[in-house]
């Protein structure tokens, strides 16, 4: 059975969508544009416009008592490819290690012109190394 994810400090979904879905101990979020939630603006530069979407993101897993070391999978998704290692310095700063699986691709365009956009799969429990429920 699936739940509707809708969090409060996230900024409002700009089409038929929610914030993400959660489906047993599985989180799976919606991609986050760098759209700040109090003003309704983007950023500048995409150092910035990642900071916003992994705030964003961290926002929602937030409000579901999770953190970005519960996430398992990341899709990037940029502007251009040649935004990569700016990008790549800001997600290194945020995530630790164990990383989790990444997929980053240039797109043609994303909403609101924006530079970047994050989706994420989480989980809400940690599973020890080696496998196994605990």
């Amino acid at each position: 059975m699936k739940e509707v994810i809708i969090a409060k400090d996230a900024p409002a979904a700009i089409g038929p969508y929610s914030h993400g879905v959660k489906v047993g101990n599985l989180l799976f979020l919606s991609g986050q544009i760098p759209v700040n939630p109090a003003t309704g603006e983007m950023p500048q530069g995409i150092k910035a416009q990642t900071e916003q979407s992994l705030a964003n993101v961290k926002a929602i897993l937030t409000s579901q008592g999770a953190t970005l070391d519960n996430v398992v999978k990341t899709t990037v998704f940029l502007a251009d490819m040649s935004l990569f290692g700016e990008m790549n310095e800001v997600y290194a700063r945020e995530f630790c290690e164990p990383f989790p699986a990444r997929s980053a691709v240039a797109v043609k365009q994303l909403p609101k012109s924006a530079l970047v956009e994050i989706e994420v799969i989480a989980g809400q429990r940690i599973f020890p190394v080696g496998g196994g429920v605990s």
